[in-house]
């Protein structure tokens, strides 16, 4: 009787940890697909040369500033982040799967993944054609709900970006803002960040937050966004228009005006706007 019953413990243990695994992929097929990644990319790995954080900030400046100026990102602070998530582009993930920010595979991925020991084991990372896709899927990864208020930030505003990031969920680390910031002023990466006018603002704005409310409508519900309280007012700040506040809350124009009984296009600095129904 006793033979019977450990059998049969061995035997759930076993079936459990076979159930466990197929929750993710195995060592065995982990290291064949990071294989055949190696395989795809040799020429590129065998002539990869090392980069100095200079060589780095040199190599990658113009397009963190490309970026900054299509969405409104720091460079300092898409720099900071590339340097710091990629070991100054000597890492792994960069030099095999030209992947500088440590991004990895979600359910909208669809393109090849590289699997590497992370938050759990054998964790998906994208992978890239050239170093470009990574700096540009950076920008697209960032405009979703939960990081929307970072968008309303100057575009020279890298603590509150800094910060932001953090609050936002994008990193686990606690000190992840002060690292980013230390980054930065080492290397003085400030200096490739631009101001913008008030109209320069409204506009990119305005283009970054209509693309965000259309990721939204396509894809499921960021969790966190909708775990976090929302306040149903909005304090009119300088700057703000009817057309940014309701893409802002996924609204209409028409419907921002309703709910507000507004008959005309003029709003005020400081006034309170609802903008949950």
């Amino acid at each position: 009787m006793r033979k019977i019953l450990l059998l049969f413990i061995v035997a759930a243990i076993a079936l459990s940890s076979c159930s466990s695994r197929k929750k993710g992929v195995s060592n065995r097929q982990a290291r064949k697909n990071n294989k055949s990644i190696q395989k795809a990319n040799k020429d590129a790995i065998s002539n990869y040369s090392n980069y100095t954080a200079q060589q780095y900030i040199e190599r990658f400046k113009g397009i963190a500033i490309t970026e900054m100026n299509l969405y409104g990102i720091p460079a300092s602070i898409t720099l900071a982040q590339g340097m710091f998530e990629s070991g100054n582009g000597n890492g792994e993930l960069a030099k095999v799967a030209n992947n500088h920010f440590g991004i990895k595979c979600t359910g909208d991925w669809g393109g090849k993944g590289y699997y590497k020991d992370d938050d759990n084991a054998n964790d998906c990372f994208r992978v890239y054609n050239n170093p470009e896709d990574s700096f540009r899927d950076h920008s697209e990864f960032l405009k979703k709900k939960r990081y929307a208020k970072l968008f309303e930030l100057e575009k020279n505003d890298y603590e509150g970006w800094a910060y932001g990031l953090k609050a936002a969920g994008y990193a686990t680390n606690p000190r992840y803002p002060q690292l980013l910031i230390s980054v930065i002023k080492r290397y003085n990466l400030d200096q490739f960040d631009r101001p913008e006018t008030d109209i320069q603002k409204i506009k990119r704005e305005d283009r970054v937050l209509a693309d965000i409310n259309n990721n939204i409508n396509q894809t499921a519900t960021d969790s966190v966004a909708k775990d976090t309280p929302v306040d149903k007012t909005y304090i009119v700040k300088q700057g703000d228009t009817l057309f940014n506040i309701s893409k802002r809350f996924s609204l209409t124009v028409d419907q921002l005006k309703t709910l507000n009984n507004i008959t005309d296009d003029g709003i005020k600095i400081g006034q309170k706007l609802i903008v949950i129904p």
